[in-house]
């Protein structure tokens, strides 16, 4: 036979199934709400990117020697917060595929700036309008100044000298 305590634990346990989750900590974290977003968005970005077999690091990097050819590696490392000893094996990946080419740096010819073949901007504008549609698409809930100003709010946080 049930005991007074064990009914009110089963009851317990019942009001508690049937109540919302509190959530308001975690709600109120930076940090929590943008990996929520993340995680929302990343699974569109997976999909959508592999046809052309690129992750994101691969993305950035395309993207990144779009608008910016004949950088040095070490630029593109700060930019994309990748090691140097991991960059080089990701450019190694994306030469082997015929995207990028090395060349020597004629201003110091200790180190090389990268520029992307044919291949690799065909590739890139092709990923960047994808990412373009997937994004309107993830955050379609949004206005147009509410996506700029999200945007910019979030990039005082990794960009602070520029807010």
């Amino acid at each position: 036979m049930p005991t007074k305590k064990h009914e009110q634990f089963v009851n317990a346990v019942q009001e508690a199934a049937d109540q919302p989750l509190n959530q308001e900590m975690l709600l109120s974290l930076v940090g929590y709400n943008c990996r929520r977003a993340y995680l929302s968005i990343m699974p569109l970005f997976h999909e959508r990117m592999s046809e052309l077999d690129l992750r994101t690091v691969d993305f950035s990097v395309l993207s990144l020697l779009h608008a910016n050819p004949n950088i040095t590696q070490k630029r593109l490392s700060n930019a994309i917060n990748v090691s140097p000893p991991n960059l080089a094996i990701l450019l190694d990946r994306l030469e082997a595929r015929g995207l990028l080419l090395r060349q020597r740096n004629p201003l110091d010819k200790r180190s090389q700036t990268l520029i992307l073949t044919a291949e690799g901007e065909r590739m890139a504008v092709e990923a960047e309008d994808k990412v373009s549609a997937l994004e309107a698409d993830a955050t379609s809930a949004l206005s147009n100044a509410e996506r700029a100003q999200l945007l910019k709010l979030l990039q005082k946080i990794f960009q602070p000298s520029r807010g």
